[in-house]
């Protein structure tokens, strides 16, 4: 009797739980080499011969056409960690990966799956409560938001760069969207332009678009700007009916023409009596509109796009109108200054400042179109983990520190586990002695004297880290070196792992359909 289709494959038991595992180690072991100061860059090349260089951990998984389902899991952590936290994805996916390799070791020995997921979250919550006592009692202030930013970008493309120099940029975006109700991340942006080199990245107290005024004559800049920001199409209006008008005499023809001529004029006419400086309009603008603006001085963009004006208008204070008519000047925004600049073939509009703007942009640039983009996505990993710090107030040694001390308590209190989840718990520590073992490998260290050092110097000193200064490798306190994480992104990396271990680890039946 044929319950499924005759293409259909079927994998069970040992040989289901295996493949699963197998696949999950093999993601995160593609990962590994890039963790850390000292970490490998991968360059990754599609069907189409794009080219990708970067050692960040969710690029790397994202850009890797992966189609196992268990694979897929693993590649799953490392989005949550990106979206939650922003940082720490090559961590928790390596982590992933040991809990696996760790549970395969585990069902060798006849030891369930059940008892090793709930051994798995047994230990996860005693890991939690491990990485509560390694927090900072000190306050998090702008010192230690730009060591937190400077240790999430150490060992990434940076350009001509330092990791402390783009740490200043980041923290002063942070600071600027940091409100009464929270840090508003999403009002930070990061715009790139190749064409010169990363020294000359800025911050703009304010947003960038890619767009150029609809005419030449227009000027390019234009302080203490009053904005309109219209979804209005400012051209002849036509019917929505095809229609054909015959024209017997040229007065008639120069009727029609007058009356063109009247209903653009009205439109410049109630643009530029409404008091605006500048325009931002979704829809065309005819040129002889565009002209007749010109010619009173005012700045006219066309064509922008939804995302853009909503940006533009939450910057500034405007409100989007719909109908010429309904523009008063209560619907304007105000900017300290609206200016151009030709950046190549590429024209930019830089909104700047106002007394309700919100918005900051940390413009890139770079030489290359490599460097821009690995730029900013060390940015954007700085930026996230500036923000998790500040608006919890909790940060933890990095340089395998607190996953040494995580280790450490997760082993004590298995002692006290009775039956064979204290296995599972065990290996749980295990699992998370990979990060300091990794941090040393891709230092040049031995992994096996670098873990016997660091959980000596725990021991003894209470706190250990990997610390990489220049060519020196050393043991020591992570504190005293700012080598700091949010408390956030080792909570984040801890629970996404061990939910995605222990989901794997329960599978024993794959069914697929061809």
């Amino acid at each position: 009797m044929f319950i499924m289709s005759e293409d259909s494959q079927r994998t069970q038991g040992r040989d289901a739980q295996s493949s699963n595992i197998m696949a999950g180690k093999a993601v995160a072991e593609s990962v590994r080499t890039t963790l850390g100061p000292r970490g490998m860059d991968k360059m990754l090349v599609d069907s189409g011969g794009e080219v990708v260089i970067t050692n960040d951990g969710a690029t790397i998984l994202n850009e890797m056409d992966i189609e196992h389902p268990a694979a897929q899991m693993i590649v799953e952590v490392a989005e949550t960690q990106e979206e939650e936290v922003g940082d720490g994805t090559t961590t928790a996916a390596v982590i992933a990966g040991n809990l696996l390799g760790e549970a395969e070791d585990l069902i060798e020995q006849d030891v369930h799956a059940t008892t090793i997921v709930e051994g798995y979250h047994q230990a996860a919550e005693i890991a939690l409560e491990a990485i509560a006592e390694q927090v900072q009692e000190a306050e998090v202030d702008d010192d230690v938001l730009k060591q937190v930013a400077e240790s999430s970008m150490t060992g990434k493309g940076t350009g001509g760069l330092t990791a402390e120099t783009l740490a200043e940029t980041v923290v002063e975006a942070v600071r600027h969207v940091d409100t009464d109700d929270g840090v508003a991340r999403d009002n930070v942006a990061v715009h790139t332009q190749i064409g010169a080199s990363s020294n000359a990245t800025e911050l703009v107290p304010g947003i960038v678009i890619d767009e150029e005024p609809a005419q030449e004559t227009m000027p390019s800049e234009v302080e203490d700007a009053s904005i309109a920001i219209l979804d209005v199409e400012l051209e002849v209006r036509t019917g929505e009916v095809d229609a054909e008008y015959a024209i017997d005499s040229i007065d008639q023809l120069n009727a029609a023409v007058d009356a063109e001529e009247s209903e653009l004029s009205g439109y410049a006419e109630t643009i530029a009596d409404s008091g605006a400086d500048v325009v931002f309009t979704t829809d065309d603008v005819d040129d002889r509109v565009s002209s007749a603006l010109a010619a009173e001085d005012i700045l006219v963009f066309d064509n922008i796009g939804s995302s853009d004006a909503s940006e533009i208008a939450s910057a500034t204070g405007a409100s989007r109108v719909g109908a010429l008519d309904d523009l008063e000047e209560s619907d304007f925004g105000e900017a300290d200054r609206i200016r151009t600049e030709n950046f190549g073939d590429d024209d930019l509009a830089f909104v700047e400042g106002g007394a309700a703007a919100e918005a900051v942009t940390v413009f890139v640039r770079g030489g290359t179109e490599h460097v821009v983009d690995e730029l900013e996505r060390a940015i954007g990993d700085a930026l996230d983990v500036a923000a998790t710090a500040l608006e919890s107030g909790e940060v933890v040694p990095g340089a395998g520190a607190t996953e040494i001390a995580i280790a450490d308590r997760v082993r004590q209190e298995a002692a006290g586990i009775e039956g064979r989840k204290q296995l599972a718990v065990d290996a749980f520590a295990d699992a998370l002695d990979v990060v300091p073992r990794t941090l040393a490998a891709n230092t040049g260290q031995d992994p096996i004297d670098a873990l016997v050092d660091l959980r000596a110097a725990h021991e003894s000193e209470g706190r250990a880290g990997l610390i990489t200064n220049g060519e020196e490798v050393t043991i020591d306190d992570p504190f005293d070196y700012g080598v700091l994480d949010p408390a956030d992104v080792k909570r984040e990396a801890i629970e996404s792992a061990a939910e995605a271990a222990t989901m794997i680890v329960r599978i024993d039946d794959v069914i697929a359909a061809e």
